[in-house]
């Protein structure tokens, strides 16, 4: 029997041992489905990262008032790095935007390569900021954005800042706020931008998105700039309020640097933004 007893304890002890081995079939030992959404770190998201998910890249036509003229343009942020700005501008590019910041938690560690480096050769550049309405209000947002970078000068060459308020990357695509709500935070980012200014800001975004989050709110089209997101050929229907568009994001696959914009209008044009006119 002691014998038996033995046996039949050093089978069961190699039973366990093997079963550690094998793989679970059960929940806990699952693969990770490669069809669920990763939540990036905070901080990684940049402008147009929700546009092909979230809009497709199929444009319509929508009535667009569109200059003869287009100024070819970039937008930047940490995921290119330090930037060849040199061969941008050799490629026809003569204006760029930088991410600065985002929230009221980070800062771009390449913000200074890449603002000055435009700079240096030649073009018009500005900074942006990626809003994130749950984090912190719009007033404290667009202060530390002017506090890292997002100011503006009348030198001839810097565009006023640009909101990027898009789908959020780290959760509730409106980020948790009723329509009403969003528009109160963008006029509290955009009154307090101004107020430490002296402009204007821009407003990127995509019309799916201010449809869905601001029930497509029309109150901002009078006084600022408009930069859309759309991947196609067309722009397709903007935002109520605004009877044209001042840029278009159209690609996130382009050249050197993937994410290219058309400005509407001539480098005058540009430079005229830049005036503050």
């Amino acid at each position: 029997m002691r014998v038996r007893r033995s046996g039949t304890t050093l089978a069961g002890a190699a039973l366990a041992a093997l079963a550690l081995l094998l793989p679970l079939s059960g929940p806990a030992g699952a693969a990770p489905d490669p069809g669920a959404r990763q939540v990036p770190a905070r901080g990684t998201a940049h402008m147009g990262m929700g546009v092909i998910e979230h809009d497709g890249q199929n444009g319509r036509p929508g009535g667009i008032s569109v200059q003869a003229v287009q100024t070819e343009g970039v937008d930047v942020s940490s995921h290119q790095g330090n930037v060849a700005w040199s061969t941008l501008w050799n490629s026809g590019v003569k204006w760029a935007y930088v991410k600065a910041t985002e929230g009221t938690y980070y800062k771009n560690p390449y913000f200074a390569q890449q603002y000055n480096g435009a700079y240096s050769v030649g073009m018009i550049r500005g900074a942006y900021h990626f809003a994130t309405p749950d984090t912190a209000s719009g007033a404290a947002q667009a202060d530390y954005f002017v506090n890292n970078g997002g100011g503006w000068s009348k030198d001839g060459r810097t565009l006023p800042g640009a909101l990027d308020i898009e789908w959020n990357p780290y959760g509730a695509t409106c980020y948790g706020k009723t329509q009403a709500g969003m528009v109160s935070w963008i006029r509290d980012f955009l009154n307090r931008y101004k107020y430490r200014t002296g402009r204007d800001a821009v407003i990127y975004t995509a019309t799916s998105w201010w449809k869905q989050c601001t029930g497509n709110y029309s109150g901002f089209g009078t006084t600022n700039p408009l930069w859309i997101a759309r991947y196609a050929s067309e722009v397709g229907e903007l935002p109520a309020g605004w009877p044209y568009y001042t840029m278009w994001q159209y690609t996130s696959s382009g050249p050197t640097v993937g994410d290219h914009n058309h400005f509407n209008g001539d480098l005058s044009r540009v430079q005229a933004l830049a005036n503050g006119g």
